[in-house]
């Protein structure tokens, strides 16, 4: 792993202590299979620059062109975001803000907008709680990586058959599991989770993990500009991919240095992709036979790796 560190062709996992613009410069054009990010909403945290909205659509208006720039066709971009509150209380959903930057390309497709939702967070007293945030996935190109299998989640009713028709007798559901669909329940990193650093504003491990097993080819680089904790370079150790990442406060890229050399070295506790949220007591979270990580080596607060 190569540390402070530009863009390395042929390393497996380069994590740079430096600003995104710095990191990008030193990536070829096209040389990037999948990008998970998640930018900095401009609300006051420590690496904000900034509490006004306006300042956020500038940057995201200045990064973008550029990852997709740095993207193959056939590639995939997915932009994790939430809210912006202002001082006032007024919300401002900031997917909005981002695709109407990345509409303005004529090569990038949205594909999904993918709803994260979870159970718990700051209650609301003048509205309600926020309860969701979203994935925005785009695709460089009409023909792109997206392999469903390995994200594919257990069957309502596992066995159910036809009961009349030419199918009769056949199996209703696909054996391997059904399509995720596009709301992802996935329990926040908040106090107490086995993900939790000193980094204010985690996105776990499993929602970058399942965006990597489903958008990107094994031995692909996968791209992470706003490293933050390190959950992206973590799921890419996982999968088998290649990392390239920059985060610019050297705290938190200490902690995503730590976390990713726990995951190469199997010490690393995490809650993986295909986690139920609940869990009946004395039963092992399930995941699908087929998954790289079989069910039975899941207990439901995390686990330790082996790569």
């Amino acid at each position: 792993m190569k540390i402070n560190s530009a863009y390395s062709p042929g390393a497996k996992c380069v994590i740079g202590c430096m600003d995104w613009r710095d990191l990008l410069e030193s990536l070829p054009s096209e040389s990037v299979d999948l990008t998970v990010t998640s930018p900095p909403y401009f609300l006051g945290k420590s690496y904000d620059t900034s509490r006004n909205i306006t300042d956020f659509t500038a940057e995201q208006e200045e990064i973008i062109p550029r990852v997709i720039a740095s993207t193959k066709m056939g590639g995939n971009i997915c932009w994790q975001v939430g809210y912006h509150v202002d001082s006032s209380g007024l919300l401002t959903p900031l997917d909005y803000l981002v695709h109407s930057v990345f509409s303005r390309s004529p090569e990038v497709r949205l594909r999904n907008r993918i709803v994260w939702t979870f159970d718990s967070g700051p209650h609301g007293s003048r509205r309600l709680s926020g309860r969701h945030e979203v994935v925005l996935w785009y695709s460089k190109g009409d023909d792109y990586v997206f392999d469903v299998d390995p994200i594919r989640i257990p069957q309502k009713y596992p066995g159910k058959r036809h009961h009349k028709g030419k199918k009769r007798g056949e199996l209703s559901g696909n054996p391997m599991g059904k399509n995720p669909g596009d709301v992802w329940a996935i329990p926040n990193v908040k106090a107490g989770s086995v993900e939790k650093t000193i980094h204010p504003c985690q996105f776990p491990i499993g929602l970058a993990q399942g965006l990597v097993l489903a958008l990107s080819p094994e031995a692909g680089l996968v791209l992470d500009p706003y490293l933050g904790s390190g959950a992206t370079a973590v799921a890419a150790m996982l999968e088998k991919r290649r990392f390239v990442g920059a985060e610019i406060d050297s705290t938190f890229h200490a902690v995503a240095v730590e976390r990713v050399e726990a995951a190469i070295a199997g010490t690393l506790r995490y809650r993986p992709y295909g986690t139920p949220i609940q869990v009946p007591s004395g039963s092992v979270a399930a995941r699908p036979a087929h998954f790289t990580h079989p069910r039975e080596e899941v207990p439901p607060n995390g686990r330790a790796i082996t790569l």
